[in-house]
């Protein structure tokens, strides 16, 4: 009997994280989706209508360094194979960069920290069983900067998550674990809630930023779910280290 195996969702709760493990739990898999809210994390394993084991939920605090250790804890005791992780967690909202306090910089910071050594767990699962697939989300503003939503720490740790991306593809080819990020420009998702009233987020980021875009509009967490779902099947075997703008078109140009 083949060891089983589980796609793990790092915010996993709602935006893009869901929208991928949504698509992931259709495509049969088991999920375990990592958030801070526990009250999210309940409607999200109810929107994905888990049974028996299907969808479990993990509620930690990534900025919190003993929740953070406890998480780390518990992958290392995972007797499953974590054949998958997204790295969906993230935080967003835009400052002039004289504006930036050192509370502001350390919240992305610490985003960036628990990424680095939650993924670091998870390798050391994914070697033991044989391989593996990651997928990063990262952010256009790490590749070009919009001087409406000035984001110099926002972007700062996108990009240093993009290099990452690339020095782990290279480190962990030879264990069978290929890893790859996504770089989606604007996408209606909570994330935007730091900053917009959570009820008027559609209205704003439609209004303001559908022309932004070559393809005519703003992104949805599905269009993103897509591609990382892709990236993490065997149909794209052959791609590690790859940063897939995945934008409307913006790296192309923009209206």
């Amino acid at each position: 009997m083949s060891n089983p195996s589980v796609s793990l969702i790092i915010g996993g709760s709602s935006g893009i994280g869901l929208a991928a493990a949504a698509d992931l739990h259709r495509d049969g898999r088991s999920v375990l989706l990592v958030g801070r809210d526990k009250t999210k994390l309940a409607e999200a394993k109810a929107q994905l209508g888990g049974d028996g084991g299907s969808v479990e939920t993990i509620a930690a605090d990534l900025a919190d360094p003993a929740a953070l250790t406890s998480l780390i804890a518990r992958i290392d005791a995972e007797t499953r194979h974590i054949e998958q992780l997204v790295n969906a967690a993230g935080t967003f909202f835009p400052k002039p960069f004289l504006d930036h306090t050192a509370a502001d910089y350390d919240a992305y910071l610490d985003v960036n920290r628990a990424t680095f050594f939650i993924t670091q767990a998870v390798v050391r699962n994914m070697a033991r069983h044989g391989g593996g697939a990651i997928v990063n989300v990262g952010s256009m503003w790490a590749r070009q900067a919009v001087k409406a939503t000035p984001s110099s720490a926002y972007s700062m740790a996108k990009a240093g998550l993009h290099s990452l991306t690339q020095h782990l593809a290279m480190e962990l080819a030879d264990k069978n674990i290929r890893v790859n990020a996504v770089s989606p420009a604007v996408v209606v998702t909570p994330i935007y809630g730091a900053f917009i009233d959570p009820a008027k987020i559609e209205d704003t980021l439609t209004s303001g930023f559908n022309t932004f875009h070559p393809i005519g509009r703003v992104g949805r967490a599905e269009d993103i779910a897509a591609h990382i779902v892709f990236l993490l099947s065997d149909k794209a075997g052959w791609t590690t280290g790859a940063i897939h703008d995945v934008d409307g078109g913006v790296m192309a140009g923009r209206n």
